[in-house]
This record gives structure tokens, sequence and C-alpha cells, in this order.
């Protein structure tokens, strides 16, 4: 036999989700507590078990108490983000199994907060919902101060877009086979331009920033991009942006500047 143990009430403390999904498999997070996990021990056992001839039986912990759930069946493996054991700031990459139980199972677990599909999904959320994806994958992390100047950012803005009559809101969007959300921080639905946000002007700051957009750009009907930024980046960087056709928005006292890439000089 194979036995794996879940525990719902500890395993989010350790970014780990496992859980039904919408088709009836479980989602089990293989072992391994900092670094990527790879499919090496426990986790080679459950990807092996099938033709290495042997049973995958499942157990759910309470405490000190384990209960049976039966014995389940491979479907295929993924991988997706999660934190390190007491350390919410460092991500890593984890090995998602997807289980077939071979009956009922006795026990009540958790649902998925979200199920993969083969198929990208795009919603629009409010810009008040303050999700973010580290928050998905660490929920009790608290934010960093560069996290809420970008939040600050964001909230004027956008109330300088509503006044001008514009359509604003967040779109969480969810790549094919992933269980793990993206967030934009802002999407002006009436201009259909992806906004991402920086709480600084580093070369690093808006390479990350850039990374995110076509990201983002992949799955949203996008015309523009542009980085929300405190202050206007020096040339370089500016130019670094604009040859990316990134747009940059910047607060100009109680109003906003925005050097577009057809305009700079």
């Amino acid at each position: 036999m194979v036995l794996f143990f879940t525990d719902p009430a500890k395993g989010h403390q350790h970014g780990y989700y496992d859980g039904w999904d919408s088709e009836g498999y479980f989602h089990y997070v293989g072992e391994g507590q900092r670094g990527d996990q790879q499919l090496t021990q426990g986790n080679k056992a459950i990807l092996n078990h099938q033709d290495d001839g042997r049973s995958l039986e499942g157990f759910v912990a309470d405490g000190t108490t384990v209960t049976y759930l039966g014995e389940f069946a491979l479907v295929e493996h993924y991988f997706t983000d999660a934190h390190e054991t007491g350390d919410p700031d460092t991500l890593r990459q984890v090995v998602v199994f997807k289980l077939r139980p071979a009956a009922d199972v006795p026990v009540e677990l958790p649902s998925l907060p979200i199920s993969p599909q083969s198929q990208p999904r795009v919603d629009r959320v409010p810009v008040e919902e303050q999700h973010t994806e580290r928050s998905f994958v660490s929920p009790d992390r608290e934010p960093y101060e560069l996290e809420r100047r970008e939040a600050s950012l964001v909230r004027r803005y956008r109330l300088y877009l509503h006044r001008r009559g514009h359509d604003v809101d967040r779109l969480r969007l969810v790549p094919p086979g992933e269980s793990r959300p993206l967030y934009t921080d802002l999407w002006d639905e009436t201009d259909k331009e992806l906004i991402e946000a920086k709480g600084t002007v580093t070369r690093d700051s808006l390479r990350f920033a850039v990374g995110q957009l076509l990201d983002y750009r992949r799955f949203a009907d996008a015309n523009t991009l542009a980085v929300l930024l405190p202050s206007r980046p020096r040339p370089d960087l500016l130019r670094y942006l604009h040859e990316l056709g990134i747009s940059v928005i910047y607060p100009n006292g109680d109003d906003w500047s925005r050097a577009d890439p057809a305009t700079s000089g």
C-alpha cells in the first residue's frame, strides 16, 4: 500500500489546499515543505503506485486522530505555487495529485477554492475586493508597505477614472489547468486597458510589472497596457516601457499625467 494523509485544518498554514474539485476528484498536495517539490520519495510512490501494483489509501487527520477515507487512484498530476512552511514571503512550486475515490468517502472534506479547467476563465471583480495573488497563496501574510502604496494609488486613480465616466473594476484570471487565480490591479472596461500598479519606480519593480502585464494580456481582451506609478520614471526606464508598448500613468498634483509610447520623446 501507499498511504497519504490530508489535514485541511492545518494545510492552509503551508499554502496547501487539498479538496474536491467540481467533477468529484480529490486534489492532494504532495510532500516537501521547503523548496520546489520533486517527484521523489513519497511523491514518486503516489505517482507510480499503479505501475508498482500498490493500492493508494487515504486518511484525514484531526489532531492526533486519523480517519480512513478509502482507496483512491491517480488520474493525473500538475504543479502550482505555495509558500514555504513558516515563511509566507517565499513561494515555491508544489505537485498536486488529482485522485479518483474508489467509493463514497465517509468523511466530509473541503472543496477547492478554484477547480482547474481546460479553458482559461476571466471574471470581473470589484476593486474593493482586496485579493492579490500572494494573499491567495499566503492568506495570513500582512501586506508590505509597497503593497499598501500600490493600493492607495489604485484607489486614487480609480476615483479619477470614475469621475471621467469610465467603467472600472479588476479582472480575476485563471489560466488553464491552474488552481491559483491572477488578479489585475485595474481593468478599464471603457478603454479596454490593463493597468498594473507599483509603489516604486525602481528598475526591478518595472520589470516585474512588465511580466505581469504580458501574462495578463494572454487572457484579457486588452487594447492597451499601462503601469500606474507614484512618479515619472527616469528616461531609460520610460524608454524601456514605451519600446514594449506600455503607457505610464503617474500623479501630477491633484491631476494625473500619462506618457504613451506614441507620444514619448
